[in-house]
């Protein structure tokens, strides 16, 4: 009787042979089953009775199967059964071998080696063309194409993958390296290892192994073979019966697996269960001897009846098709001669014998084993309709070649970077906090030193940490340190309170203490007792065993600029933790440790394809700031976008000058002209607000008692911020203090002194009371006209309106602006590169240059303010003055966007920000501070940002801009003032509109016809 039962998400019955049963116990069975088909298989054992599964085939399937077959003669059949190795590489190539083997002995398949892609496609293209039945193509993939090809995307090793908790990124990963490999025309991937890895000397699989948890392999190995063959791609589960307990090297020599049938059904046979139970087609078996299935006797069991039959076949039930490991490894080779090999591999029950090294002799042995014995000929040929099914099943059918045309390009989509990455972040554990120090959330009052041990200073992984805070970078070479060094070292990072150390340069040889230096274990386990110390291991988890007294402590499992851009956001709250361990480093450090940690919505660094955003769509940014800086719109100008908390693109061009001679980087600091007033003097506004030490409804005299009795007493502070208060644009106050002939002396002397301290510019310094003098003729500055019958002042930009919130914010702070915003927000914040008067903190060098004054200063303006009013005032003012970085600007404003919360720290109350960023009248765009979209779609700001975005720009080639609606933060800075402030060509052609164009053109959901946007 045979009875289909429905498939469910862990297991696939397909055919259920029960004999003659009563009724009554027949329904008793079928209940329980479809009850246990229902639970993961949580029994560590399938007993010998286990239902086996079995591959259906469609009619079609077999017609093709059955027709092929016939076809063949007997020589042609037994071809089949070979799977020989073939190199794209041209050095290593045998073209003229292959195409033989294909022509004489009618091979049924390749594997391919080291090469190109382009080579292995032509080449698999040439010798399909040659086959009679279509050739089966298979790669070792564990860890995507890079394992075989160069110019592919190398994913991560399957120890790595172990330490995620879940297995959807796993299942994706696979579905996009079967998308690969089918692109490339290949229908096998011999993996995945789901061989338990619980021997950390084991020399062999190691990293390849998903680790020690049978429950994790298995689980992982059910993922990622579902990627593969939902897609059509076969995957090929090994090494049967598993090589985890081990401690040889079959490509060397013979491993033995001294172990009892039960500790085996307990431990290694339990993740291949699992896959077989599921829906795996292919499975290979191990170059490894068990001498518990061969009566004491040591045998390979690629070569055992009594394994690749008894067990796999008939114990088991495996309906799929059964691979040798490779023919030509010492385990099998030293024991005996090529052609007795694959003839005994034949007798053992193996479908397919890969890689055999003499295929005439293999054939001939094969074929004078096969001769008088019918019963094996015919399961010979049952196997031949096996592989036969498989080309089938994987598309061969119905054949095409490869196209070769942009093959490069499919192989490396950008999408695959977001895939790349999503795994890599789930992997990060933090395998000890004892101190709860991870995520860092003080910046303000800790002092941060990094340590990088195998790397030169200045890596990505400090260059990522000098995002978040300032840190003293340290690098230590690859030869062991001294003592006399060690003990200077140690001295000066006991110093900071926070010493960050990452171990980078690891191997996978516990014989070499995994690469790691008798005096970095020193340093570290000497300096963990004299200050807060994070130790970041990037490599092997086995290698935590040496850093167990670490109280903070992390494991990235790989070294490369992935996990190096990674792991600081995990320290730093960007991104939380979620990591476990997949393997036992110490009695201390177990299987499954890992410390979950959350996110305190910092800035990320991360990929567009990760927010859903198109990087090759942001690429036409790049010919924007390029082109313009040919036509000399500006010598120089950064890019930066934030979507969903994350940088995606972050971009210096061009030059400090024309002169080409110094380029600018993503830590040049630019003067933000008029973006001071929202990064700045606003903050400090918003901040007194929600205290109730400002009512935006009062009149400014109740805060500033000096304008009562002046134009300027009945002026409410709400409509300065919104620049509706007749308040002139802007007042020239230089012009009073020089003449024609120069400066006037009674308001500036080239040398500082008691009476003259304020730095307009060096070399230029102003009078003691200039300030005093300025704030005077603002209060006698005019205003606008008004006709009678209008209660309100029209619109008119002011820098006027924030010398007077300037003044009103450091009344009632009773402190100096620049103070107040540095100990409150920047540095808390950790943006120590938004600060005023740049030069008393860096050089030149690290400064753009703007106008070059001709009329006030007299000299190149670099480091102190462009704007001539905030230059007399000591380069502290509300209109102008700060100068910053694209970095520290964006996490101002993602604080903003996040509606006061960033960090683990709250600056504003949750409804601040939008009662500051919304607009109050018809005729008046701006909010109460912030500027906001045009309603014809004009100015600076694309017209594809929403009516709820806000920002700012300034005269010196500035805008920054925050869209909520996109959880989209938009940076772009320049100097394109320099040398002549006339020179007004960015607005003319619309730079920081247009590249804010084709940033939403980026958002996948975003519907914008390009043809609205101008390149």
């Amino acid at each position: 009787m045979l009875i289909t039962l429905p498939r469910t998400a862990s297991l696939d019955l397909n055919f259920l042979k029960v004999k003659a049963l009563k009724p009554v116990f027949l329904k008793k069975i079928l209940v329980a089953i479809l009850f246990s088909s229902l639970i993961l298989f949580s029994a560590t054992t399938v007993r010998k009775e286990t239902i086996k599964p079995q591959i259906p085939y469609s009619e079609k399937e077999r017609q093709w199967v059955d027709s092929v077959f016939n076809a063949l003669t007997p020589d042609e059949r037994l071809g089949q059964l070979f799977m020989v190795a073939a190199y794209s590489d041209s050095a290593k190539a045998d073209i003229k071998g292959i195409e033989t083997l294909i022509n004489t002995y009618h091979i049924g398949g390749i594997i391919f080696f080291q090469g190109t892609p382009l080579e292995q496609a032509q080449l698999t293209n040439h010798y399909q063309s040659l086959a009679k039945v279509p050739l089966l193509i298979g790669m070792d993939a564990e860890w995507g194409l890079s394992m075989r090809l160069d110019s592919t995307v190398r994913f991560p090793y399957a120890m790595t993958l172990g330490a995620i908790r879940s297995n959807e990124a796993i299942l994706r990963m696979s579905a996009e390296v079967a998308r690969q490999c089918k692109r490339l025309g290949v229908q096998i991937n011999f993996a995945p290892v789901v061989d338990i890895n619980s021997n950390p000397r084991n020399p062999v699989i190691g990293y390849r192994s998903f680790g020690e948890d049978k429950l994790n392999v298995a689980a992982k190995g059910v993922a990622y073979m579902r990627g593969f063959q939902s897609n059509s791609v076969l995957a090929v589960a090994k090494h049967f019966p598993g090589h985890g307990d081990t401690d040889a090297d079959s490509h060397q020599s013979l491993p033995i697996l001294n172990k009892t049938l039960d500790q085996l059904e307990q431990q290694e046979l339990f993740p291949f269960r699992r896959l077989i139970q599921d829906t795996l087609r292919g499975l290979m078996v191990g170059h490894l001897a068990v001498p518990s299935f061969e009566k004491g006797k040591i045998i390979p069991s690629t070569l055992s009846k009594s394994v690749v039959t008894d067990l796999l076949k008939e114990q088991i039930g495996f309906p799929g098709l059964v691979f040798t490991d490779a023919l030509n490894m010492k385990a099998v080779t030293k024991l005996y001669k090529p052609g007795d090999i694959e003839a005994m591999a034949i007798q053992a029950g193996n479908d397919v014998l890969l890689f055999p090294e003499n295929v005439p002799e293999a054939v001939a042995r094969v074929k004078k084993a096969l001769k008088g014995k019918n019963s094996l000929q015919n399961d010979v040929d049952v196997r031949v309709k096996k592989i036969l099914a498989t080309k089938y099943w994987t598309g061969l059918h119905a054949r095409k070649p490869i196209e070769t045309e942009s093959l490069n390009s499919d192989l490396n989509k950008p999408e695959i970077q977001a895939i790349n990455e999503e795994l890599y972040e789930q992997a990060i554990t933090v395998v000890k906090n004892t101190n709860i120090l991870v995520p860092l959330v003080h910046l303000d009052t800790t002092t941060f030193a990094c340590v990088s041990i195998g790397l030169p200073k200045g890596n990505t992984f400090q260059e990522i940490i000098g995002n978040y805070t300032t840190v003293a970078n340290y690098a230590i070479a690859d030869k062991d340190t001294s003592e006399v060094a060690l003990q200077k070292m140690i001295k000066r990072l006991s110093q900071y309170k926070v010493v960050i150390i990452s171990l980078h340069d690891l191997n996978n040889l516990p014989g070499q203490a995994y690469g790691i230096r008798a005096s970095s274990r020193s340093l570290i386990e000497r300096l963990r007792t004299k200050t807060n110390v994070v130790l970041a291991v990037f490599g092997t988890p086995y290698s935590l065993k040496y850093f167990e007294k670490v109280n903070t402590l992390l494991c990235a499992y790989e070294d490369n600029e992935i996990t190096r851009r990674l792991v600081p956001q995990v320290l730093f709250g960007a991104l939380g933790a979620n990591g476990r361990l997949p393997v036992t480093a110490s009695e201390a450090l177990k299987v499954g440790t890992g410390v979950i940690t959350t996110s305190i919505a910092r800035l990320g660094y991360s990929v567009p394809e990760r927010v859903g955003m198109k990087g090759e769509t942001l690429e036409i940014i790049d010919k924007i700031c390029l082109r313009a800086i040919e036509d000399h719109t500006m010598p120089g100008c950064q890019v930066l976008v934030a979507k969903d908390g994350k940088v995606i693109f972050d971009k210096a061009y061009g030059y400090m000058t024309y002169d080409t001679l110094e380029p600018v980087s993503k830590h040049t600091i630019y003067d933000l002209a008029s973006v001071t007033k929202v990064s700045a003097t606003l903050q400090a506004i918003m901040f007194l607000h929600e205290r109730g030490i400002l009512d935006v409804n009062q009149k400014v005299s109740a805060y500033l008692p000096e304008l009562a009795g002046t134009n300027k007493e009945n002026i409410l502070v709400r409509d300065v911020l919104m620049h509706q208060a007749g308040l002139v644009a802007f007042q020239s106050h230089w012009d009073r203090t020089i003449t024609r002939q120069g400066w006037l002396p009674e308001y500036y002397s080239p040398e500082k002194s008691d009476k003259f301290n304020v730095e307009v510019t060096p070399g230029m310094y102003g009078t003691t009371s200039m300030r005093d003098s300025i704030w005077k003729w603002t209060i006698g500055s005019r205003l606008l006209h008004k006709p009678a019958f209008q209660e309100k002042y029209n619109f008119e930009y002011s820098d006027v309106s924030f010398y007077i919130l300037h003044k009103i914010a450091e009344r009632l702070l009773n402190q100096p602006i620049d103070q107040f915003l540095k100990q409150n927000f920047y540095d808390p914040l950790g943006a120590d590169e938004l600060l005023f008067n740049p030069l008393c903190t860096y050089g030149q060098e690290c400064i753009a240059p703007t106008e070059r004054d001709v009329y006030f200063r007299r000299s190149l303006i670099r480091g102190t303010v462009h704007d001539q009013g905030a230059a007399m005032m000591g380069g502290v003012a509300g209109h102008a003055g700060l100068f910053g970085t694209a970095n520290d600007l964006a996490i101002l404003m993602q604080m903003n966007l996040q509606k006061g919360y960033y960090g683990g720290r709250r600056y504003f109350q949750d409804n601040t920000l939008p009662t500051f960023t919304r607009s109050y009248n018809k005729g008046n765009r701006r909010g109460l501070g912030w500027d906001r979209p045009r309603n014809d779609g004009g100015g600076s700001v694309s017209e594809f940002a929403s009516k709820n975005s806000f920002g700012h720009t300034g005269f010196t080639g500035t805008i920054v801009w925050v869209d909520p609606d996109e959880n989209l933060v938009y940076i772009f800075l320049s100097n394109r003032v320099y040398p002549n402030p006339d020179n007004n060509k960015l607005a003319r052609y619309g730079i920081r509109k247009r590249i804010q164009d084709w940033i939403y053109k980026s958002i996948s959901n975003y519907q914008i016809q390009t043809a609205s946007i101008k390149q």
